[in-house]
């Protein structure tokens, strides 16, 4: 029997989830200082491979350790993996390439609206319809995302590295409903690793065609140990083990009201600096209370 192929009871399964999409959060906010250090030394496309490929070579092994071979080889390789090249492999280039069009803080800003897209998908595509307490709930985490960028950070660079993020954002959400209804037997683990791996595919051939057409080949004289080490944090943790926790929580609240929980993430980075001498921000901690409250407020009474 495969783990998380079937939700416990409403409301266990809305703890749970709340829990999942919070972990995801905590792990993926690590990710933008990791990215601007290897931005600083590597191309968008090379950072992209090599956080996907660190990513798929972690998801594979404990997917096939956790579920077994019968899940792995019965998943509709077809579907997921055309999900993966577009929304993982699209997704995550666009990501990069707006971070280092910009910084991780303007791009952390950005994925502020993912909560306004997620809910716009599943009123398209689902049928939601539209209340007041999810307006509300919308309203609130996302001005209590770009608060907490506000009481920690400066000004924000706005331009094409800008719309980039935003056009990831936006295959993300679609991305990651896609991987829940496109794959519906299949763990979070199965769904993450089978998406991935299409992305990882996608860019692969993306960096070994590029000199074709006169772009850079891999740079990898310039990758140290450093970099290696960093794109495998990247990689592993702020997207393997990331979206398998918010494929989770996408699974028992929908993607709108978890991709709120996205703007609490840099609450988590001020937590994190903390421990390097950082300054307690009492603006920040409010900032990211009022997240919390819009995420609650949507979810409403979600057993009922």
């Amino acid at each position: 029997m495969t783990i998380a192929t079937s939700l416990p009871s409403p409301e266990r399964s809305s703890l749970l989830a709340n829990l999942a999409c919070m972990g995801s959060m905590l792990v993926w906010a690590l990710g933008f200082p990791l990215a601007d250090v290897l931005l600083a030394t590597l191309p968008p496309v090379a950072v992209t491979a090599l956080r996907l490929a660190f990513a798929t070579a972690f998801l594979l092994p404990v997917w096939l350790l956790v579920d077994g071979w019968r899940d792995v080889r019965r998943a509709d390789w077809v579907r997921g993996l055309g999900v993966g090249a577009l929304g993982m492999g699209l997704g995550a280039l666009l990501l990069v390439y707006g971070q280092s069009r910009t910084d991780g803080i303007t791009t952390a800003v950005i994925a502020a609206t993912m909560p306004v897209v997620g809910i716009t998908l599943e009123c398209l595509l689902d049928g939601r319809r539209l209340t007041g307490r999810v307006v509300l709930g919308i309203l609130l985490s996302v001005a209590g995302g770009i608060a907490v960028y506000g009481a920690r950070m400066g000004t924000l660079n706005i331009g094409i590295g800008a719309g980039a993020v935003l056009a990831s954002v936006t295959v993300f959400a679609w991305a990651s409903r896609a991987s829940v209804t496109a794959l519906p037997g299949l763990s979070a683990i199965g769904r993450t690793a089978v998406t991935i791996t299409g992305g990882t595919l996608a860019v692969a051939a993306l960096q070994a065609l590029l000199p074709a057409f006169g772009g850079e080949a891999m740079p990898w004289d310039r990758i140290g140990a450093r970099e290696w080490v960093y794109a495998a944090l990247y990689g592993v943790g702020s997207m393997a083990i990331s979206q398998v926790l918010f494929l989770i929580g996408v699974a028992g609240l929908g993607i709108g009201v978890a991709a709120m929980h996205i703007n609490i993430s840099p609450f988590y980075v001020m937590l994190f600096a903390l421990a390097f001498g950082s300054a307690w921000s009492w603006p920040a901690a409010g900032a990211a209370a009022l997240v919390v409250l819009g995420v609650l407020i949507a979810q409403g009474r979600r057993s009922a």
